[in-house]
């Protein structure tokens, strides 16, 4: 009995009905083969069988979930609930809740675990670069390994900062008990869960070769593994245009009084600004990829060239949301770096307004940069010079956010404090990130760098050397109050200096072996780079190991030593700090009014401009 209230009855169920309804949808398909679709006899693969397989999968386990019950309570005209399993303990993380919090920490178990499993494919694929001839994997695995971790970095991350920090942190932040719509907030994280086990089912069907782009026409000729990518960045697109949604509606409708946009803290900046590309690019990759799906299962000719269609226009719809999406990873983690410079420099954000203004520019230009991707895909010459700008234009606007957290830095009481540390890391490693994408903007180095390590490490250190740096940050900053035990500051350090060093040891010589011409997705290459290969999976194990350090620190603190937190342990002005650690079930005993500068750090700031909210008490 105690384990089946810790499991949750709802997510055994949700299982069992994923589990039968994925059957159940296999088989729907091939009644449909064996009465009218012939021609997967000649595939020797029957697609639509394993795409009606996944819909009906994913369906019952959002009805297991109890997703279901409040429409059908509503048709019946029977009143249905505003809040499910807020205060039942343990069991509401393992099942549909409404509470925000709690949708908060969901996230950051999810995505944490699919981060370690796209983390064990890197260092698989180290592996096998050791030598300069393959060894351990043939080529189709290979390229399995290198799309698996590519497209589960790439569509887990996308609400890597969003999903645990801002679901948790933007109503408190605003002034709000909850989110405008919480059973979306919790179904986006759910949606996102059933497409992590969906993508990892694409071994069983032999994989994918195309790596996280998925580009034409090799997603229409390619086994049944690709239905497994489409279906995965399908949910994904979904997740993230509803989450998108939700938060700008949080941030418009919900804003307390006093909570003007001039006082909004950075971090809803960075939030709502990267809802506005969720919301705008993620639709077109699900338009993409139900374009794809219907190639490889209808017969139709989007991308296909014998039936008119053009792999080129794959290519032009998938990075209109391709670019966007890297920014869907920079700007939140912008947010983070701009929060936490501030409370461990004890001076004011410098330059709140240029701040905010390099986030909106970067929201705008991120949508006029897709096609510096096309450079050697046979883009119009006269269109070149318009991107070259456009990409050159973009790092103006990301200026304006080293500007304001140098401006907060300079002359601060710097305390180097673990988040800290990986905000200041996150400066270094996402200028590197930056000056090499100088060279991927400008057509003629492009076309010499372009496919190759170079342009994989410059990606790294944009993405993974920003966005997992920042959530990092994140951690250690913010769980003391989403948990209310600090985690171990010592083996913090230590998981620190152990991340920063390997992770530049291993992209930095990538940016060389780039340059040095060896490929992306090729599991041999020339003889010799086979040492600087040897030193980069060397340091990208150590990197690994690194994660296993932050793994043991988080456990350790959280389920043994259980040091409290207290309310403010990092001293900040911010109104989720003067809130009990972890925050109670509804916020705010009364909505706070909010007044001055959303950073009243320094000698002449004072400390009340901040409102001091009492708990809110349980409810009877």
């Amino acid at each position: 009995m105690k384990l089946r209230k810790l499991i949750g009855f709802n997510l055994l169920t949700a299982v069992i009905l994923g589990v039968v309804g994925f059957y159940v949808g296999w088989w729907i398909g091939h009644l449909f083969k064996a009465e009218s679709l012939d021609y997967f006899e000649d595939t020797g693969q029957n697609d639509i069988s394993l795409f009606i397989a996944y819909l009906v999968g994913v369906i019952g386990f959002l009805v297991g979930l109890g997703f279901g019950n409040y429409p059908v309570q509503r048709l019946l005209g029977k009143p249905a609930s505003l809040r499910e399993k807020e205060d039942q303990g343990a069991a509401r993380y393992f099942g549909l809740c409404t509470d925000h919090k709690v949708v908060g920490i969901q996230y950051l178990i999810g995505i944490g675990a699919f981060i370690f499993i796209g983390g064990l494919n890197a260092m698989l694929i180290r592996f096998e670069l050791i030598t300069p001839n393959q060894h351990a994997w043939n080529g189709n695995n290979y390229l399995t390994l290198v799309g698996l971790h590519g497209t589960m970095m790439m569509g887990m991350m996308s609400s890597g900062i969003i999903g645990p920090f801002a679901n948790y942190l933007l109503p408190v932040m605003i002034g709000a008990r909850r989110m405008a719509f919480p059973r979306v907030e919790a179904l986006t994280f759910w949606l996102l869960m059933a497409a992590g086990v969906i993508l990892m089912t694409a071994i069983g069907f032999g994989g994918f070769p195309t790596g996280w782009t998925g580009y034409a026409p090799l997603n229409v000729q390619a086994n049944m593994g690709m239905d497994a990518y489409i279906a995965f960045f399908a949910l994904v697109g979904l997740s993230m245009t509803l989450l998108g949604l939700n938060m700008i509606a949080t941030v418009i409708t919900m804003r307390a009084p006093g909570m003007t946009w001039g006082r909004l803290p950075i971090f809803v900046w960075g939030t709502f600004t990267t809802s506005i590309l969720m919301l705008l690019a993620a639709p077109v990759l699900i338009s993409v990829l139900l374009m794809v799906a219907m190639d490889r299962t209808a017969q139709t000719g989007f991308f296909n060239d014998a039936a008119g269609g053009s792999p080129y226009l794959y290519e032009n719809l998938f990075w209109i949301f391709g670019h966007p999406e890297v920014y869907v990873l920079a700007l939140p983690g912008m947010g983070i770096l701009l929060e936490i410079i501030p409370v461990f420099s004890r001076k004011p954000l410098w330059g709140y307004k240029l701040a905010v203004s390099g986030m909106l520019g970067i929201t705008l230009l991120s949508f006029l940069v897709w096609q510096h991707h096309l450079f050697v895909s046979g883009i119009n010459a006269d269109l070149r010079p318009f991107y070259m700008l456009s990409t050159e234009l973009i790092s103006l606007p990301t200026g304006f956010i080293f500007v304001a957290a140098l401006g907060t830095l300079w002359l601060g009481r710097i305390r180097l404090a673990v988040p800290m540390l990986f905000s200041l890391a996150w400066l270094f490693n996402f200028l590197i990130g930056g000056l090499s994408g100088v060279f991927l903007s400008d057509v003629p180095s492009d076309v010499t760098t372009h496919g190759s390590f170079f342009s994989m490490a410059h990606f790294h250190y944009t993405i993974m050397g920003g966005l997992l740096f920042a959530f990092f940050a994140a951690i250690y900053f913010w769980v003391p109050k989403m948990t209310g035990y600090r985690l171990n500051e010592r083996w913090g350090k230590v998981h620190f200096w152990t991340m920063f060093l390997a992770f530049n040891s291993t992209f930095g010589p990538l940016l060389v072996i780039g340059f040095l011409g060896m490929p992306r997705r090729a599991v041999t290459y020339a003889g010799y780079l086979q040492g600087a290969n040897t030193w980069v999976s060397v340091s990208a194990f150590v990197l690994g190991a690194s994660m296993l350090i932050f793994l043991a620190n988080f456990v350790y603190s959280l389920a043994f030593a259980r040091v409290p937190a207290g309310a403010n342990p990092w001293g900040s002005k911010s109104i989720e700090w003067q809130l009990p650690s972890p925050i109670p079930l509804h916020n705010f005993d009364r909505i706070p009014t909010f007044a001055g500068d959303p950073y009243p750090y320094g000698a002449d700031a004072g400390t009340a401009q901040r409102p001091v909210v009492a708990p809110a008490r349980p409810t009877p």
